[in-house]
């Protein structure tokens, strides 16, 4: 019997960073007292963390009782995705020098709000997967 699953290819951790840097928005992942969120918003890559813009709010209240999140991005362009999936720890920005380093990115709200908390997520494990996209196989 003919195999037709084609699972994709997997990335390497540069070409995954690739990805990253290329998308700017994905989901954001996380669980409390077993009972999981995940949040659609925009990110920028910097010095190998990833940054998010946020609020005061149930997704800030979420990190600070469990800072393991998990972060997953897709890209479709043309019969081609990739699919990206970072896990690691986040922690709230503080320090004034980092607050200031962080507004010089090109960071900006999603939706016409001002969001004055940074969220930095450093990775422990990133991996991809690349895919060609088509049509299902025909059965025999």
């Amino acid at each position: 019997m003919e195999n037709d699953e084609r699972p994709g290819t997997v990335l390497s951790d540069d070409e995954s960073w690739k990805v990253l840097e290329r998308c700017q928005y994905g989901r954001l992942a996380l669980s409390v007292l077993d009972e999981p969120d995940i949040y659609p918003t925009n990110f920028i890559v910097h010095n190998q963390t990833l940054l998010v813009r946020t609020n005061p709010g149930t997704k800030l209240a979420e990190l600070t009782v469990n800072a393991r999140v998990a972060f997953e991005v897709d890209e479709v362009v043309d019969g081609e995705a990739w699919s990206v999936v970072l896990k690691g720890t986040a922690r709230v920005i503080e320090s004034q020098k980092e607050i200031d380093e962080a507004n010089k990115l090109p960071l900006k709200p999603w939706i016409p709000t001002r969001k004055y908390t940074y969220v930095e997520i450093t990775p422990a494990r990133v991996h991809g997967r690349y895919f060609e996209l088509g049509d299902e196989p025909e059965r025999y």
